[in-house]
């Protein structure tokens, strides 16, 4: 005869499965735990993202002061008609007084089998690349002021000091070299809000950017200090040995300070640099034939080579600036400032992307070029008098592009209005753009997150972001 087995009471299932579920909830944050131990023992370990990635580095060309999509990869024949009148759209709402329609003193042309639009600025990007590049035209972002736009495309938020996503991008993968940082930021000079633009805020200060100032060609003082004159290499060990096991004993009574693991591992990163990045910056290692390629005597030519040279050795994201200050911010004489900026960058554009395809690492690289936002289509009227001769900020439309790294390449996506002021069809908001690369990088943006005073960050923040399939391949 067999017997049931004895039931259980409502109240004894409850505390048992209450129990089960402790079990489980323990485990995962025993698996936390030991990512958090293993992360701090060597930040900089190379990690696997959260599911397969379309690209391992990033290298972000930013044209600092925000470039004019009408003269650019957004051609408006509706802008050329109304040249000289006042738009039928009304006052445009930016940071100045603007004025009638300004024509743009640029031609257009079509480029490549997919027949992408750009102007005679890019010639050369577009006319041996246009089928690699796909160009976002509906991009938008908050506010017209420098500053917020550029904490907002390089951290998320116009208003506070929060992580970069290079800062984001290194602390979620690591670095595939360990003798170099994960995330460099090569500049001539500093731009507006400088190293809010590339600083790790709350994550430990060994994801922050190492900055380049690329004014300076003497490979040992683009990063300054990387060399001591005086101290010989074997002497400069025993100190850091010295360092490092006093650094040990402060922080044996301070386990749950991840700031100062952080500091005792820049160090060391510090000093296995002074090899590894001191031959990773010297371009002098090239080919004529590549130095030429890349106009490697201008200082954007040399910056674009020492950005494949860094990826090609496994740092994970590299920005270029163009220009420090506002370069690209022609509130007059647009026709000549732009088209001597274009002519600085086309050319050097044109050759990372051809360098990288025939390394083979354009697949694995995204490369975004774009600046903090666009220009009106109208006049800006010039303060105190003057011939108006330029275009003001536009942040409600305007153009980045990308190639490489999973992108679907040869279309350009979304729209501004017939004028090109605001962003109409496929709108796509800067946090769109950060939730997409993190998606290429194999990452969901809503799960990369860091625990900071009682709460879970992340980099597109708790406003609604979308990955943009559409531009995916």
């Amino acid at each position: 005869m067999h017997t049931c087995p004895p039931c259980l009471s409502r109240r004894d299932l409850l505390r048992t499965s209450g129990t089960g579920l402790g079990w489980l909830a323990l485990a995962t944050l025993l698996q936390a735990e030991d990512a958090d131990l293993s992360r701090a023992a060597n930040p900089l370990a190379p990690r696997s993202p959260q599911f397969p990635a379309r690209a391992k580095h990033i290298i972000h060309i930013y044209l600092n002061g925000g470039p004019s999509q009408v003269d650019t990869w957004d051609p408006k024949p509706e802008l050329t008609k109304w040249g000289g009148k006042k738009l039928p759209i009304g006052n445009l709402t930016t940071e100045r007084e603007t004025g009638v329609a300004l024509a743009s003193p640029f031609q257009f042309a079509q480029y490549g089998q997919s027949g992408l639009w750009a102007s005679e600025i890019f010639q050369k990007t577009a006319s041996q690349h246009a089928d690699r590049i796909c160009v976002v035209r509906s991009v938008y972002a908050n506010t017209p002021n420098h500053e917020q736009s550029m904490r907002l495309m390089n951290t998320g938020d116009e208003r506070l000091s929060r992580p970069s996503y290079g800062s984001w991008l290194t602390y979620g993968l690591g670095c595939e070299n360990q003798n170099l940082p994960g995330f460099v930021t090569l500049c001539p000079g500093l731009p507006v809000a400088d190293s809010s633009n590339w600083r790790s805020a709350f994550l430990p200060g060994i994801y922050q950017g190492t900055y380049l100032d690329t004014r300076k060609t003497n490979v040992t003082e683009l990063i300054a200090n990387i060399q001591s004159p005086r101290t010989p290499a074997d002497a400069q060990r025993r100190q850091l040995d010295l360092l490092a096991n006093l650094n040990r004993q402060h922080q044996a009574a301070r386990r749950e300070d991840a700031q100062l693991e952080a500091r005792i591992q820049s160090f060391e990163l510090a000093y296995r640099m002074q090899m590894e990045a001191t031959d990773a910056l010297d371009i002098s290692q090239e080919s004529k034939a590549t130095q030429d390629l890349y106009r490697a005597d201008t200082v954007h030519g040399r910056q674009f080579l020492i950005a494949r040279r860094l990826i090609e050795r496994g740092v994970r994201v590299v920005q270029c600036y163009h220009g420090d200050v506002q370069a690209w911010d022609s509130h007059s004489n647009l026709a000549e400032e732009h088209r001597r900026l274009g002519n600085e960058c086309d050319g050097p554009i044109a050759a990372l992307i051809t360098d990288l395809a025939h390394r083979g690492l354009l697949d694995e690289t995204l490369i975004i070029c774009g600046g903090e936002f666009g220009r009106t289509p109208a006049v800006e009227i010039p303060i105190g008098g003057g011939n108006p001769t330029g275009r003001d900020h536009n942040h409600h439309g305007y153009s980045v592009w990308f190639a490489g790294g999973g992108i679907k390449a040869g279309q350009a996506y979304g729209s501004t209005d017939e004028f090109g002021y605001r962003a109409v069809e496929n709108r796509v908001h800067v946090r769109d753009l950060h939730a997409t690369m993190l998606h290429l990088m194999g990452f969901d943006h809503q799960k990369l997150t860091f625990r900071h005073a009682g709460l879970d960050f992340k980099l597109t923040g708790i406003e609604q972001a979308r990955v943009v399939h559409d531009l995916l391949a």
